[in-house]
């Protein structure tokens, strides 16, 4: 068996394709990525790159029309696309747990969202009484900012959405998991309200020393809270490195694009672009799916996607700029 390159979670070769009218949508292609206990992940990309699939694959939450084609998700020692679903519900929402984009279409709107974090307190230790998980469940309302005496009993319509969003990092902490995944938990807050959500996650995970993912595509953010990043681009994974590595030093032209692009205090000239526009997935080019908006494309460029390697010390990139003679498989 491989060794796992981190020791917590190691996803390799992550294919997911979704069946469609307009015929095959290859979501994943191929994905790369790990991580040790207590770090911090940081997945970034465009819109439509595959993070948020990434993520409802390494829970093994891809439904019908989608499919989960090939590839391991090694987690705390197995490997999760092996497990049947009794064996995974023993798994999520207890070691491993998932803030989702949309708090209040993620809670049940027709419970309290006491009882909802009760239930999770529940699921990962049913011997406690009544009144041990409640008040477990009026701590972990404190601890995410909320006033237990006022929020206990309010039904998700009643919430705004800072306090919906609490309300879901409060369920996926109750667990105590190994591994927290973040899926854009800002995107549908406002400005102020998100920088709030993010200094509690922050503060949240540095004192519980939890593992966390982080998927953005926002790089102000992953730089701020994540230890290492992961950059995807149509399904597949481009580069991985600390995140001081990445800013620093960029390697793949996609990430070069990506940081040219970033708007900058006091800049005044016109912001650069990335020519060309993000593949179609049901028919998506031959070899290196960014081949087609790629300053350096070569030929070998067009015919095989490269493999993911490293080219220093834990710095990975996927890219024949960076191949040499030998390079034939992923680290």
């Amino acid at each position: 068996m491989k060794v796992m390159r981190g020791n917590l979670l190691d996803v390799s070769d992550l294919r997911v394709v979704f069946y469609t009218y307009r015929g095959l949508i290859q979501a994943l292609n191929g994905v790369e990525l790990w991580l040790n206990s207590g770090e911090k992940l940081g997945i970034v990309g465009e819109s439509g790159c595959g993070k948020s699939v990434t993520s409802l694959a390494m829970m093994r939450l891809i439904e019908q029309p989608g499919e989960i084609l090939s590839g391991s998700i090694r987690f705390d020692g197995q490997d999760l696309a092996k497990l049947d679903e009794d064996a995974l519900n023993k798994i999520r929402g207890r070691d491993m747990a998932m803030i989702f984009q949309e708090p209040k279409s993620a809670l049940n709107p027709v419970m309290k969202v006491g009882f909802q974090i009760a239930e999770s307190i529940w699921r990962s230790d049913n011997a406690k009484s009544k009144r041990r998980v409640y008040q477990e469940v009026r701590k972990m309302l404190e601890l995410v900012g909320l006033d237990s005496d006022r929020t206990i009993n309010l039904y998700p319509h009643e919430l705004s959405g800072g306090m919906a969003q609490r309300i879901m990092i409060a369920i996926a902490l109750s667990s105590r998991p190994k591994l927290l995944i973040a899926d854009e938990p800002t995107s549908a807050l406002d400005v102020t309200i998100q920088i709030q959500i993010l200094e509690l996650l922050q503060e949240l995970v540095k004192k519980l020393q939890y593992a966390a993912i982080l998927i953005t595509h926002d790089m102000g953010v992953a730089a701020e809270f994540c230890d290492k990043i992961t950059v995807m681009y149509a399904g597949n994974t481009v580069e991985h490195s600390e995140t001081m590595n990445i800013f620093e030093k960029p390697y793949h032209p996609y990430t070069q694009g990506l940081f040219k692009a970033v708007p900058d205090i006091g800049r005044t000239d016109e912001l650069a672009t990335i020519p060309g526009v993000v593949p179609d997935l049901v028919a998506p080019p031959s070899g290196c799916r960014f081949h087609p908006r790629c300053p350096h494309c070569m030929e070998q460029c067009q015919q095989t996607f490269p493999p993911l390697i490293e080219i220093e010390p834990g710095h990975h990139v996927a890219c024949y700029l960076y191949l040499k003679e030998g390079d034939t498989h992923a680290n």
